[in-house]
């Protein structure tokens, strides 16, 4: 099988079981969204969703957090990972939104990558989810899984597997197949042990294919 038909048989079959693939964050608006994709870092989303309704009621749009102080922002959002360096972005996140941008969260990959604690793979998110970009962010998930099942050959950096996997996904498909595989990859292909068993593409998958099969 080629790598191009591997891609196709794979966005075949997701497109037809998982129509629709989202962000398990909750949000509500650009601004909401950013702040819950900064906190994520290292953190579940899970664990996000419990913090941001508190932080967001007394913090709703970037111009109240960017009056408050570093500490009360750390105060909460404490129960995370790293929430020291994490209040400091939120800081100064919204000041730059609001100094730099009108409190308007950018649209463009680089202008969102000059806000304090967003890298590439924040502004992809930031970038497909909420302007529907063709942008891919690859998360721990979307690496794993990406070179586990053979979409991505000796993809050895975030970067590397973004290129390879947009260079075979339809563009129009590129904001909803990030949502696929980080799914895929929280549900089913885990890090530890895929669940082969309940995967159904396992006659497209190279791990599968190689790995499990051949001991079957």
């Amino acid at each position: 099988m080629t790598k191009k038909e591997r891609f196709e048989k794979i966005i075949d079959y997701f497109k037809k079981v998982q129509p629709v693939a989202e962000t398990e964050l909750d949000y509500k608006t650009p601004f909401e969204l950013i702040v819950a994709v900064i906190l994520s870092a290292q953190c579940t989303d899970k664990r996000v969703n419990i913090i941001t309704p508190a932080l967001l009621e007394r913090f709703p749009s970037a111009y109240e957090m960017s009056q408050a102080s570093v500490e009360e922002i750390f105060s909460y959002i404490k129960s995370c990972s790293y929430p020291n360096n994490k209040a400091r972005h939120l800081s100064g996140m919204s000041k730059m939104l609001v100094e730099k941008y009108n409190e308007i969260v950018p649209d463009d990959i680089s202008e969102l990558q000059k806000l304090p604690g967003v890298g590439r793979k924040t502004a992809n998110v930031i970038a497909s989810v909420v302007y529907n970009k063709p942008t891919l962010a690859v998360d721990t998930h979307v690496f794993r899984v990406s070179k586990r099942i053979g979409l991505t050959t000796n993809a050895k950096t975030p970067l590397e597997t973004e290129k390879q996997l947009v260079k075979y996904i339809p563009e129009e498909l590129i904001p909803i197949a990030h949502h696929w595989l980080i799914l895929h990859g929280r549900y089913v292909c885990i890090a530890r042990k895929p669940k082969c068993e309940s995967c159904g593409i396992t006659q497209y998958c190279m791990y599968f294919g190689e790995t499990i099969k051949p001991g079957k």
